[in-house]
């Protein structure tokens, strides 16, 4: 059993603890593409056997939030989980926030939260911060697609969709752009709507998984793949298989592999004409 399952995870469980559900109906290894920390809820795709094989194929896929930010006052773990270490910040209004919006958009510099699963020394930063240890981050560059300001919810809170690739801390848009408005801000709440192929609209609760209906919502592997396809011959098949490689006329690139009787067997590479298998999914 390969594939996985649209998850929409619950508000304030963790994201293994999902994932735990799904590999007690299914009887198999199974892995999640993407954390989300307890407090958020929203897709979280679960790859079951073979399929979490996959992952390095999903790092940088674009995600889309609906994100809360309060205003007024900043945490240490940038929200409103945690402690509140300043406070008295002023509330911008709407029209100063859609000024600064475009600051955020493209290739940015953007500090990871310390309560974070980064790994600084061979231990997690979010276990340093917890134990008071001090220590220092490094910067990474990060992709926001798009951020539009969406409703203003209450006297402090305004509510955000954001479009941005794999790796970016949302919580981290949120205390930069506090500063940049000169007051404090940080995340009050977070649902990702979309990973990829994913949607949200399209996603199960694990509350409703049975073990009589979770095959259901199994997709396929191959199906979440945005590969061409190539179908090996039975020739070319016995050689993939067997680890070698085998001539073609396909331009370089990786492609979805179908052995005879349109079997899919997993990832295979084209390199200058020659194509080899590159990850075994089936």
């Amino acid at each position: 059993m390969t594939g996985f399952i649209n998850v929409n995870k619950a508000r304030g469980v963790s994201s293994a603890r999902e994932v735990s559900v799904i590999k007690r109906l299914t009887g198999m290894p199974c892995g999640h593409m993407g954390t989300l920390d307890p407090m958020a809820s929203g897709v979280l795709p679960v790859a079951i056997g073979n399929a979490a094989r996959l992952f390095d194929y999903f790092l940088d896929k674009s995600k889309t939030y609906i994100s809360s930010f309060r205003f007024g006052f900043s945490t240490d773990s940038l929200d409103t989980t945690g402690s509140v270490i300043s406070s008295g910040g002023r509330i911008p209004s709407r029209a100063e926030i859609e000024e600064i919006l475009h600051e955020f958009k493209g290739n940015i510099e953007q500090m990871p939260p310390k309560f974070s699963a980064k790994s600084v020394g061979g231990k997690r930063s979010y276990q340093l911060a917890r134990s008071g240890v001090d220590f220092e981050l490094k910067p990474k560059i990060v992709r926001i697609e798009d951020i539009k300001l969406l409703n203003h919810i209450s006297a402090d809170e305004f509510s955000f969709e954001i479009k941005c690739g794999g790796g970016t801390y949302i919580r981290s848009i949120a205390r930069d752009m506090g500063n940049r408005l000169g007051t404090f801000a940080v995340m009050s709440g977070l649902v990702r709507t979309a990973s990829g192929i994913f949607d949200i609209k399209d996603s199960v609760e694990t509350k409703d998984l049975t073990s009589e209906n979770y095959g259901d919502f199994i997709i396929k592997t191959q199906d979440v793949l945005n590969f061409e396809s190539i179908y090996a011959s039975q020739s070319e098949s016995k050689r993939l298989l067997n680890g070698l490689s085998v001539r073609t006329d396909n331009r370089d690139g990786i492609y979805k592999l179908f052995v005879p009787d349109d079997l899919f067997y997993g990832l295979a590479e084209v390199r200058e004409n020659i194509l080899k298998v590159r990850t075994k999914l089936c």
